[in-house]
């Protein structure tokens, strides 16, 4: 028999609402598990797992650990776009797509729109970069290869590692998730007062016996 949202305690339903509120960008993935036909849309949507607690702490290591992993990274977009400084992260994540292309005949419009949108005086999201490695840059981008965003690149890893990275584990974005008691709901007093079939271990959306 289905347990419904109403029959859970107050207490799991806010913490419950809570982490969802923080981990929706992390749970949305498309390589999630999938859900069996029978299942409400609900049920469909809901998480099918979550990233690992010793994954979440290897992200505080390195900024190379964060941005590596896609939940680390969807994680750090979050965060700075709370800050309205995400312009940094996507410049890297663009030039870790431009390395990856294969047709020499498309290297020319892939290199001028990321300078356009980031490294040119009039960039919609510009970045902070010295003004040699621009003059550089913007050299390179006449005649481009895969390596010629790497030195910008490089300078705007180092920013945000001495930067952005360190505000990022101060943050409850990050907190909220390493912290054990995240993956908890309620106090000791609430655990004991609840009953057994109703533990605040349950699932944001109960299972069917």
């Amino acid at each position: 028999m289905c347990k419904g949202l109403a029959a859970l305690p107050a207490t799991c339903l806010k913490s419950a609402k809570d982490m969802k509120h923080h981990l929706d960008f992390l749970l949305q993935k498309p390589d999630s598990c999938e859900h069996s036909s029978s299942h409400s849309k609900k049920e469909k949507m809901a998480p099918a797992q979550r990233v690992s607690h010793k994954e979440v702490q290897k992200w505080a290591d390195c900024l190379e650990n964060l941005i590596h992993h896609n939940s680390g990274l969807a994680a750090f977009r979050a965060f700075l776009k709370s800050e309205y400084s995400e312009e940094n992260i996507e410049f890297w994540v663009s030039c870790e797509e431009y390395k990856k292309t294969k047709s020499p005949a498309k290297l020319s419009p892939k290199a001028r729109k990321i300078y356009d949108e980031f490294i040119s005086v009039q960039a919609t999201r510009e970045v902070n970069l010295d003004s040699c490695t621009r003059e550089v840059t913007s050299h390179n981008v006449l005649k481009p290869t895969l390596s010629c965003f790497d030195e910008a690149q490089r300078k705007i890893f180092i920013l945000m590692e001495k930067d952005s990275y360190r505000r990022f584990l101060k943050s409850h974005f990050y907190l909220d998730l390493v912290s054990p008691s995240a993956t908890t709901c309620g106090t000791e007093s609430h655990k004991r007062a609840t009953s057994p079939t109703l533990a605040c271990s349950s699932p944001l959306v109960p299972q069917c016996a």
